[in-house]
Formats: structure tokens, C-alpha cells, sequence
């Protein structure tokens, strides 16, 4: 019940400040993808946590697997209807002309950031199943949801665009990385909503790099490899 009132939360939160970002700038704004966004967020979340622990669990394990592989699986089936397309959110290997000469550069620094913080900060022993979890699930399930389907949807909703850095900037790019700061740092437990400011910060940051190599590549791929090695350097170093 307390992941259903958390998810009731960042709907909320989610549909104020969406509407309210909707009706300053009205020409630009499809309320319908606004909705349709949300409707992506509940299902992501639900399947996440197994229809709130509904559904039991058949992956024997400490790692959320089958919560991740749910909401991997749904993302790829809504990614194929035809509102959507693979390739329009990013799930594609091809990486738009020229894109890798500043990309890759800056997958560089950040890997060489975490390495630095793993290093500084030795997580200590870790089991196998941490290691084989933090290096794939993390960043194949939330950034095909986050950088992909919900961005597309997001970006839908909102067409203005600002050039910056290379890359045409919207408010999806924007409500989506606050949305997944959120889904680390907002909650609801013993009778309160809970937010926690640092870790709001240290995802919701990192994941406007994401959100940048998705749109200068075209493709999820260099955000999966970032995320998952930013998630798993502390458990092999």
C-alpha cells in the first residue's frame, strides 16, 4: 500500500507541474501525451514492484530480477506499437552520423568519475548476484523506461525545444530525469511522504548526461553501457 500511495504521490506531482508547464506555453503543449505519460509511469512502477507483490516471486535472489525484467519486457512491447517505434525511442545500435566524436568523450569522464568515487569509497565484498545484476538490469530496464519510452512520450507533450550543447533540449528531457530522481528519493512510509534531497541530486543530475548521449546519438546504447558501469565499478573494484 505504500508504493501505491508514493506512485499516487509522483502522479500528482507529475500532473501539477506538467499542467502547469502546459498552460505557459499552450500552443506547445498535447495534454494527451502528458496523460499517456503518466499512464507509463504507473505501469513501469507496478510492474517494478510485481503489481504491488501480487504477482510471487519465481527469481529466487536478494536483486529485484523479475520486477526489472517485467518492466523491461513492457517497455519493449509498448516501445513496438506504432505511436512509438523502436528506433524513435532509441532502441536501435545505430548511432547518428558523427555523434561519437563528442559522445564517447563524455562517457569517458564520466566512467572515470565513478571510477575515481569507487575507488575513494570501496563498497567492500559483493556477492556474484550484485555484480551480474548492477551490470545489466539497472540500465537495460530504467534507461529503455526513462531515456526512451517516457522521454518520447514526454517529448510529445511538450514540442518547444532550446539548442544547447549540441542537442535540442525540451521539457521531457526535463521531467523525465526529475521523475527518476524521484523514483529513488520520493516515498511514502509511516503515514508520511518521504523525500531525500541528496539522492534526488545524485540521479536526477546524472541522468541529463543520459538524456544528452540519447539525443546527440540517437540511441540508448551509450546510456545503457553509462549507466551500468556508474551502477557496478564498485562492486569490481
Amino acid at each position: 500500500m505504500n508504493a501505491l500511495i508514493g506512485l499516487c504521490g509522483t502522479l500528482v506531482l507529475l500532473l501539477l507541474v506538467g499542467g502547469l508547464i502546459g498552460i505557459l506555453d499552450r500552443e506547445r503543449f498535447a495534454p494527451r501525451w502528458l496523460l499517456i505519460a503518466a499512464l507509463l509511469v504507473a505501469i513501469n512502477d507496478a510492474l517494478l514492484t510485481r503489481i504491488y507483490r501480487t504477482i510471487p516471486n519465481l527469481i529466487e535472489g536478494d536483486r529485484n530480477w523479475q520486477g526489472m525484467l517485467l518492466a523491461l519486457i513492457a517497455t519493449l512491447a509498448i516501445a513496438a506499437l506504432p505511436m512509438f517505434g523502436w528506433r524513435r525511442v532509441g532502441l536501435t545500435l545505430a548511432q547518428a552520423s558523427g555523434s561519437l566524436k563528442s559522445a564517447l568523450p563524455v562517457l569517458a569522464l564520466y566512467c572515470a568519475f565513478f571510477v575515481v568515487i569507487a575507488v575513494a569509497f570501496p563498497s567492500g565484498p559483493t556477492s556474484a548476484e550484485d555484480i551480474a545484476f548492477q551490470l545489466t538490469m539497472p540500465g537495460l530496464a530504467e534507461e529503455a523506461f526513462y531515456r526512451g519510452l517516457l522521454l518520447f512520450a514526454l517529448d510529445r507533450a511538450y514540442t518547444g525545444r532550446v539548442h544547447f550543447l549540441g542537442v535540442d533540449w525540451g521539457w521531457g528531457a526535463v521531467l523525465s530525469s526529475l521523475l527518476f530522481g524521484m523514483a529513488h528519493a520520493f516515498g511514502f512510509s509511516n503515514g508520511q511522504f518521504s523525500f531525500d534531497a541528496l539522492t534526488m541530486a545524485l540521479t536526477a543530475l546524472p541522468s541529463f548526461i543520459g538524456v544528452w548521449l540519447r539525443l546527440r546519438t540517437g540511441s540508448l546504447l551509450l546510456p545503457i553501457v553509462m549507466h551500468n558501469f556508474g551502477n557496478s565499478i564498485s562492486t569490481l573494484i
